[in-house]
């Protein structure tokens, strides 16, 4: 006969249709790196903080005096109480209006020639020299647009004015109306400094473009080439929806430098205290150049509207940036993401 014994197996403590807990105990370092982290965003933050306070605390006489009107009076006399931002907000965000139409069709098709149409090896050589534009110091900017690009864009400006000057904006006319013809009509103005603040801020805005075309999947670059898509319907149909993302978050951080850019413009603009809408004509002026220009003449009340314009600099950038930050996080994947 056959010797069976069963084996009775001890009862488990937990019960076995209870799902196991996928939490697992942090190891050091990623409590490291999460301390770092919220440490990171709280300093961020707080440095964010400070400067607002700052601004607003050194800007306070100069607002109790000003009153509303510091946002709509042209003129810039804090000796006899007349002074205003109208003028020079108006020229910032000319100067980044112009900057914007030109930088970022360059920096799009920059982005998408890097990314998508030269062969790997002029792709790394073309990364290396436009991540080395980014470097150029504005002063280098600044200088070339005064003894290079000025004398080049003349003529440019020139041919608009004549064939496009039924526009207002494109319009070089004098007091009376009549129009300029002269090549010093048409010489520091928003358009040349535009122009020069474009060619600043394209590296910026191609990197982040570039970043988010080429981590476009490549089973749907694939597929869609197997479907008998061109290149370019591949593009349009993947790649631009996919890095829709990086397109407006790269125009917006160019958009953020070119509101605060100060060297260049203060070297190609001839600063004026009245509304130009005449992109083309002479004299224009922003927030950043005033700051540079009046600083160190400046009194101390002259400092507090100083700090004032600041201020109104630095609301203005948070609100883009914002607006820029709640775009992007609705764009995922080419897709609005719940």
């Amino acid at each position: 006969m056959t010797d069976t014994t069963t084996e009775v197996l001890p009862r488990q403590a937990a019960d076995p249709l209870e799902p196991r807990s996928l939490k697992s105990a942090p190891v050091v370092s990623d409590r490291i790196f999460r301390g770092g982290a919220y440490a990171a965003g709280v300093i961020t933050v707080a440095v964010m903080l400070a400067v607002g306070v700052f601004l607003t605390a050194r800007a306070g006489d100069a607002l109790v005096v000003a009153g509303p009107s510091f946002l709509t009076t042209q003129e810039w006399s804090p000796e006899t109480g007349s002074f205003g931002v109208a003028a020079v907000l108006f020229g910032t965000v000319t100067i980044a209006l112009v900057a914007m139409s030109v930088s970022v069709p360059l920096a799009l098709g920059t982005a998408l020639l890097i990314s998508e149409i030269v062969p790997p090896r002029l792709r790394t050589l073309l990364i290396t020299m436009v991540d080395l534009m980014a470097a150029v110091p504005s002063v280098v900017f600044g200088l070339w647009g005064v003894f290079f690009l000025q004398a080049n864009v003349i003529p440019v400006a020139e041919w608009i004015s004549v064939y496009f000057g039924w526009i207002p904006i494109f319009q070089v006319t004098d007091a009376t109306g009549a129009r300029l013809t002269e090549a010093g009509a048409f010489t520091s103005s928003a358009f040349i400094a535009g122009i020069v603040v474009a060619l600043m801020v394209v590296p910026t805005q191609t990197s982040v473009m570039r970043e988010a075309f080429s981590q476009a999947p490549l089973g749907e670059r694939e597929g869609a080439l197997a479907l008998g898509s061109t290149r370019w319907g591949m593009i349009r149909a993947v790649v631009l929806p996919f890095g829709r993302g990086g397109i407006i978050g790269g125009t917006m951080l160019g958009l953020g430098r070119a509101l605060g850019e100060t060297i260049a413009v203060v070297m190609i603009i001839s600063p004026i205290f009245t509304i130009n809408t005449q992109l083309l004509k002479t004299g224009t002026n922003s927030v950043s150049a005033l700051i540079a220009l009046r600083y160190g003449e400046a009194s101390q009340f002259g400092l507090s509207a100083l700090m004032a314009a600041g201020l109104v600099l630095f609301i203005i950038t948070l609100i883009v940036n914002f607006t820029a930050s709640m775009i992007v996080a609705r764009s995922r994947s080419g897709a609005e993401s719940n």
